[in-house]
């Protein structure tokens, strides 16, 4: 019985461990393609964000990692609204660049706040 608890326990941190390596290859991805602009074809990008950002979503976050998880995600998505291209010499990345984050964390957030829902209904 022991051995089958410790086991699911390995289980669930190397789960939780991809997801955290996801996050990081995530926003290093959305920073380095928002770097250099016509580096990826916009497909293969966007699709790479989205998939990572729902294995992030679905695999890393805690219950008590929720809130601030959601909170952060709605700053981005507001802050992804500002023009920043209106900023000379470095707008255009900084637009780039933070639209890829957007897209990259709006997956994981669609994730959490149906996990958020579904536990508050459950309750």
């Amino acid at each position: 019985m022991v051995k089958k608890n410790q086991k699911e326990l390995k289980t669930t941190i190397e789960i939780h461990r991809v997801a955290h390596y996801a996050f990081f290859v995530g926003l290093l991805l959305a920073i380095i393609a928002g770097l250099f602009r016509n580096l990826l074809g916009p497909e293969v990008l966007v699709t790479t964000l989205v998939i990572l950002g729902f294995l992030v979503g679905l695999f890393n976050l805690t219950t008590k990692e929720t809130l601030p998880f959601l909170v952060a995600s709605i700053a981005l998505m507001l802050a992804g609204i500002v023009n920043l291209g209106l900023i000379p010499g470095v707008g255009l990345y900084l637009r780039s660049i933070l639209s890829n984050i957007v897209v990259f964390v709006v997956p994981g957030a669609i994730i959490v706040g149906l996990k958020t829902i579904w536990k508050l209904a459950s309750d």
